[in-house]
């Protein structure tokens, strides 16, 4: 995914894929544990975001776990 195109919607669809959903399925506020978010599939999230660009680190991810808890995160993250 290349940063230019990282946006809440992209962050929603790449974590609808690691818990087979559709997007419109995760809310902002849901308490991703209880979507099935397990540390296998953050591990996958952090490693895409890095490689696109986005300095993020699994312990941020996993003290946060919502979507708006997120992009708040990533959206102070992305490459300029």
């Amino acid at each position: 995914m290349p940063d230019q195109t990282m946006t809440l919607d992209s962050v929603r669809a790449d974590l609808a894929e690691v818990l087979y959903l559709e997007p419109a399925d995760i809310a902002v506020d849901d308490e991703l544990v209880d979507t099935g978010l397990d540390s296998v599939r953050i591990m996958s999230l952090v490693e895409r975001w890095r490689a696109a660009g986005v300095e993020v680190t699994f312990v941020e991810l996993a003290e946060r776990p919502s979507l708006a808890a997120w992009w708040e995160l990533l959206s102070t993250r992305l490459p300029r």
